[in-house]
């Protein structure tokens, strides 16, 4: 999508944090952007932002965890605006906690939020892209936890690693026609991930205060600012770009995962176990 002026973006998540900083960069560029978020108040202040810059914007509460209404939202958008080009699967929230000692409750919760939420607005909206055969572009929020097993965030970590490979194998089946896909893979950025626990729905607990809410803010308020990553995204989306990094400083974390996987195909290559069968060295 070398022109996106004039092309409409849908948008999870888009009240605030990087979702916020994704619509005002398509909007200077052009482009025509519909807000979904699940708090409807900073949603109509977002929106009422974006039209006093002279962008064409609307919005439409969506809980990204309920197949139906992101398949309402999907219909909102193509009421406001006719057609849909980009979807940016970017709502998502954090579960800290070890594996095995995480509550069934919160598992329930991630999953439901950020892997459910990014497979429905891929059903909701990837054939609504390939209907007008205009080419489009779809992204989705990941996180270097889905590059990177950080410790105490089992839950988080499994969510955006299946977000990753959702993404890649969308890059194959997406990779003769004119759809770009990317996965967003943000390092430590100033959003108010924080305190999502405000929006927990009442299925998983209700709302409640985070724990080391003060803490984890401190840490955010330091990280890059959303509007970066926003214009970063519009770049990706120009570029078709497929993988998102805002912090290079992490590749380091990386290339450490790589090295341990080399390790163990070099444990591999000496396992006696595998030395007894022919069929293991080819």
């Amino acid at each position: 999508m070398k022109d996106v002026a004039g092309k409409v973006a849908f948008i999870t998540g888009g009240a605030s944090g990087m979702g916020l900083g994704m619509a005002r960069a398509f909007g200077a560029a052009g482009m025509k952007v519909m807000i979904g978020d699940i708090e409807k108040g900073p949603m109509d202040a977002a929106v009422a932002e974006l039209k006093l810059k002279g962008i064409e914007a609307a919005g439409v509460v969506v809980d990204v965890a309920n197949r139906d209404s992101v398949f309402a939202a999907a219909d909102a958008t193509i009421a406001a605006f006719g057609k849909v080009h980009v979807l940016c699967n970017n709502a998502g929230i954090g579960v800290s906690g070890k594996s095995d000692k995480c509550s069934v409750e919160n598992w329930q919760w991630v999953m439901d939020v950020n892997l459910w939420g990014v497979i429905y607005g891929l059903q909701a909206f990837v054939p609504l892209i390939e209907s007008h055969g205009e080419g489009g572009h779809v992204i989705s929020t990941a996180s270097m936890a889905g590059m990177v097993s950080f410790r105490y965030m089992g839950p988080y970590n499994a969510t955006k690693f299946a977000v990753v490979t959702i993404m890649e194998t969308m890059m194959e089946e997406h990779r003769d026609d004119n759809i770009g896909v990317s996965v967003l893979c943000p390092g430590v950025v100033a959003t108010n991930i924080a305190s999502g626990t405000r929006n927990r729905q009442e299925k998983y607990g209700g709302a409640r205060e985070a724990r080391d809410l003060e803490a984890n803010a401190e840490m955010l308020g330091k990280g890059l600012d959303p509007d970066i990553v926003g214009e970063q995204v519009l770049e990706a989306i120009i570029d078709d770009q497929p993988y998102i990094f805002t912090d290079p400083d992490m590749r380091k974390y990386i290339d450490k995962r790589f090295e341990r996987l080399s390790a163990g195909y070099d444990w591999a290559d000496n396992c006696q176990a595998l030395k007894k069968d022919k069929r293991a060295s080819r």
